[in-house]
């Protein structure tokens, strides 16, 4: 396993961080067999877990909380990230990047996982209509407080992760230490820009789904009918008839028979192409089964040649989502009729 320097913070994490979306309602019910599949990434050299509040209801960060407990001092050879931002039951402030809710959901997370600190803590989703300035000024405030290590921010747009550098400076606040982009072959979107950026600010950069939500996963292709549970939540995203959806289809396609002459399965060709960009720290995979898990330590260790990157780029070209909605976040101004018209 290879480590690589978390942005400027002197941490080192692994090139693979184990995600854990997949642990609970959402995916894996079976809470002993998130353990064994906890440890076996630890095993294989994973020293990076991340999470977030709202995957499965809390049900995620308390089935790493009961491994976390169960592993005593060892605990701090872990790298935990979880993230807050998402609607966490009801009522109209249990979501967001408040001051408000950020100190009380972090006591939350600290509490299902079961720690009394968290080494990164992210905003999972921007919130244009909370100044930056106070979410940053809650975020400093508990890494005084020692329940937070570093934060970082998940899905940001470019010139939202400027605006919080220099709300930093401005204001004297700890800043970003870390951006949690999407990132794969078929969404190149954040080469344009947001890569960049995280270089010239020393960001350390965690993409989440290098298998684009199952395109890249190898059971996806002409003939083959996507039944994931995502494709059940999201079939827009999976319809074939929206030209965006064909074209990655076709995508999908070209790559498998590229993976196949490179000596590699779909899935590792796409985890390796993430790694090899400079600006990436670390490729979050998120298996639901221990065969999933598996298939996917070896990519680690792949080195792709200039002549295999040079034919991803023919496929898919660099700095481009072959759908725009693929890209995790919509700005309400775009996507909210009334914000855009002037009466």
């Amino acid at each position: 396993m290879e480590y690589r320097a978390l942005g400027r913070t002197g941490v080192e994490v692994s090139s693979l961080c184990l995600g854990a979306m997949m642990f609970g309602a959402w995916g894996n019910t079976d809470h002993e067999e998130c353990h064994r599949i906890i440890q076996r990434a630890l095993d294989a050299g994973i020293n990076f877990i991340d999470t977030a509040d709202v995957y499965s209801a809390g049900e995620s960060e308390e089935i790493v909380g009961d491994f976390l407990g169960s592993i005593g001092q060892r605990r701090q050879d872990i790298v935990l990230a979880t993230k807050v931002h998402g609607q966490m039951g009801e009522g109209r402030n249990r979501q967001g990047n408040s001051r408000r809710w950020i100190i009380s959901e972090c006591e939350a997370s600290l509490r299902r996982l079961r720690t009394d600190y968290i080494d990164l803590y992210q905003v999972h989703r921007p919130s244009p209509g909370t100044d930056i300035d106070d979410t940053l000024a809650a975020l400093s405030d508990l890494v005084h407080a020692g329940k937070i290590r570093y934060f970082g921010s998940s899905t940001f747009p470019a010139w939202m992760v400027v605006e919080a550098h220099w709300a930093s400076e401005r204001r004297s606040r700890e800043r970003l230490s870390t951006e949690q982009p999407p990132y794969s072959m078929l969404v190149r979107g954040i080469e344009a820009d947001l890569l960049q950026v995280c270089r010239e600010y020393g960001m350390g950069v965690l993409s989440w789904s290098p298998l684009a939500g199952g395109w890249l996963s190898g059971r996806y292709g002409t003939g083959q009918q996507n039944k994931s549970r995502r494709a059940e939540r999201m079939p827009a995203r999976y319809d074939l008839s929206l030209p965006a959806n064909a074209a990655k289809l076709a995508a999908v396609d070209q790559l498998s028979e590229l993976a196949a002459k490179a000596g590699h399965s779909l899935p590792e060709l796409a985890v390796a192409f993430v790694l090899a960009h400079p600006a990436v720290t670390s490729a979050i995979i998120g298996p639901r089964t221990m065969e999933q898990l598996t298939s996917l330590l070896d990519a680690a260790n792949i080195l792709l040649d200039h002549d295999v990157l040079d034919a991803i780029d023919q496929i898919v070209p660099p700095g481009q989502d072959l759908n725009i909605g693929d890209h995790g976040w919509e700005a309400p101004w775009v996507g909210e009729a009334a914000l855009r018209r002037r009466y």
